[in-house]
């Protein structure tokens, strides 16, 4: 684990490293692409605002920190907190809700399950092993989508209690 007092030998190591790997790439006839290389620093928020390194020279090409990146459709902030992952999620969750609420009235429960499922069930469900140990803000926020879903399959109103709508669509198991 790297200290903030060590941030300038870190950069060093990671350019090396990268010189390193860019040659074993190449060997392999692959090119490393500095223009979609990312670096960001990892810690809580009082340890990177020690850190004073603002961008890496990374095969001549001046990379700047980033406070979050996207990896395999992730995204990873510099504290791990996920927020920013959550807060994507949310929003693309709620986004195709919106798109699928006037398609689905016109449609039968069965086909509206299925476009759910196929919109929204299997983004919420994608590394959401990564959700566990996340603040229950973040988790409330996860949920509030997955009950709008159920909402909408099961025409409820915003008002009706989501428990039941949510043990009829199977989604919650049964005590």
């Amino acid at each position: 684990m790297t200290l903030v007092s060590d941030a300038a030998t870190a950069v060093q190591r990671i350019t090396v490293f990268i010189k390193e790997m860019n040659s074993w790439l190449s060997a392999s006839r692959l090119r490393l692409n500095p223009a979609k290389t990312e670096v960001m620093w990892l810690g809580s928020g009082q340890q990177i605002n020690q850190v004073d390194v603002s961008d890496i020279l990374i095969l001549s090409s001046s990379v700047k920190v980033v406070e979050s990146a996207r990896d395999l459709g992730v995204i990873i902030d510099s504290q791990l907190s996920l927020s920013s992952h959550d807060a994507a999620l949310c929003r693309s969750g709620f986004y195709h809700l919106r798109q699928l609420r006037p398609l689905c009235r016109s449609l039968p429960a069965e086909a509206t399950k299925t476009l759910v499922q196929a919109f929204i069930s299997c983004r919420l469900d994608y590394c959401n092993s990564l959700l566990y140990g996340v603040t229950d803000k973040l988790k409330q926020q996860v949920q509030s989508v997955q009950n709008a879903a159920a909402r909408l399959i099961t025409g409820a109103k915003r008002r009706e209690h989501i428990t039941p709508i949510l043990r009829q669509l199977h989604w919650l198991p049964v005590r």
